[in-house]
Formats: structure tokens, C-alpha cells, sequence
């Protein structure tokens, strides 16, 4: 708790010198596996903005727009040199590990079927959000298709911190109990609305 504490502190100045831009910045760094909570992100841009020196709805678009340039940015990699790379090893050394190239272009089909559900609730749950794009890279999802559901997901989650830090921000203790109540919710959402899409994609079978 007391790191969280000098980390949101930090943050506080951050911001102030740096506005949406810092916010940006640090999205994007968030969302290409470099280990920055965006929970020590978002809350204390919205406090600011709680403090009239920033906009709530300019740091939740600032936030979202970051995540999606990280997010692109793992998603090219992977599409570009990861799946080569992928294939190569798949070719020579899968058979030691258990995989195959009829396995990984099963993966692939499965993404182009149900990519947009996976990367918009991946978007969403924690240890999820920061690798979603890999597999979008190596499946060759469509770029749109992958930047509305990112960009869909990034925004629930960035507005979800943003009013929790506008709201709570004051106090840290109740900003933390809402962040993990919240954490939850969103988990039993995800769990939902994954029920809900069987659901639809097996009545139309």
C-alpha cells in the first residue's frame, strides 16, 4: 500500500506538468507489456480532474487512445514478425512441445470467428489486457475489426478507473475498495456476456 501510495503521488505531479499527454504516454507503455498499472494511471488523472485542473472525459479519451497505440503497436509486431517466427519454430520444433501447424492455423480460425469477442472482453480482465493483440497479430485479424473492439474495451475499463479516481480519488481507501468491487463486476460481466454469445452462436448452429 505504501508503494501504491508514492506511485499514485508521483503520478499526481506527473500529470500536472505533463496533462494528457502523460496519460497518453503511460496508456500506451501499459499496453505493450511494460509492467505499469493502469489502475496507478488512470485514478489519479481523474482526481485531478475531480480538482478542475484536468477534464474527466479528456483523460478517459487521452487513456483509451493510449491504449489502443500500445495495443497496435503489439498487434504489428506480432502480425509482422511474431507469426513468422511463430511458424518457423511451430515447424521445427513443435513436435517436442505438442504443436503443430494444423493446431496453429486451428488457433487462427478460430480467431477469425470469434476475434471480436475475444479481444473486446480480453480488453477488459486483468492479465488479459496487455496480451489480447498478440494472438490478434498472429491470426491476421482485420486492423478495423481489431481497433473498434480495442478501442470498445480500452474505453469501458479507462471510464470505469476515470469516475472511480473522480468519484473516490480523495480518499484511498474507499478508491480501493471501489476498484476491486468494480474488478469484479466486470469479471461477472465478461463471464456473462461470454455465456450469452455460446448461447447466440449455438441456437444458430
Amino acid at each position: 500500500m505504501e508503494l501504491i501510495k508514492e506511485f499514485i503521488q508521483y503520478f499526481l505531479l506527473f500529470f500536472e506538468k505533463s496533462s494528457y499527454l502523460g496519460v497518453f504516454v503511460l496508456m500506451a507503455l501499459e499496453s505493450t507489456l511494460v509492467p505499469i498499472p493502469s489502475e496507478v494511471i488512470i485514478p489519479p488523472a481523474a482526481y485531478l480532474a475531480y480538482q478542475g485542473k484536468l477534464s474527466l472525459w479528456g483523460v478517459i479519451i487521452a487513456g483509451t487512445l493510449g491504449s489502443l497505440a500500445g495495443a497496435l503497436f503489439n498487434y504489428f509486431l506480432a502480425l509482422k514478425f511474431g507469426r513468422p517466427m511463430f511458424l518457423r519454430f511451430v515447424k521445427r520444433y513443435g513436435k517436442y512441445v505438442l504443436l503443430t501447424e494444423y493446431s496453429f492455423y486451428k488457433m487462427e480460425k478460430f480467431w477469425h470467428q470469434h476475434g471480436h469477442i475475444s479481444t473486446f472482453i480480453g480488453r477488459l480482465l486483468p492479465g488479459l489486457r496487455h496480451v489480447i493483440s498478440i494472438p490478434a497479430g498472429f491470426a491476421k485479424m482485420g486492423l478495423l475489426l481489431f481497433s473498434f473492439y480495442t478501442l470498445l474495451g480500452a474505453f469501458i475499463w479507462c471510464s470505469f478507473l476515470g469516475f472511480c479516481g473522480y468519484f473516490f480519488g480523495k480518499n484511498e481507501d474507499l478508491l480501493k475498495t471501489y476498484l476491486e468491487r468494480g474488478s469484479v463486476g466486470i469479471i461477472l460481466f465478461c463471464i456473462l456476456l461470454l455465456v450469452v454469445y455460446g448461447w447466440y452462436k449455438l441456437k444458430r448452429k
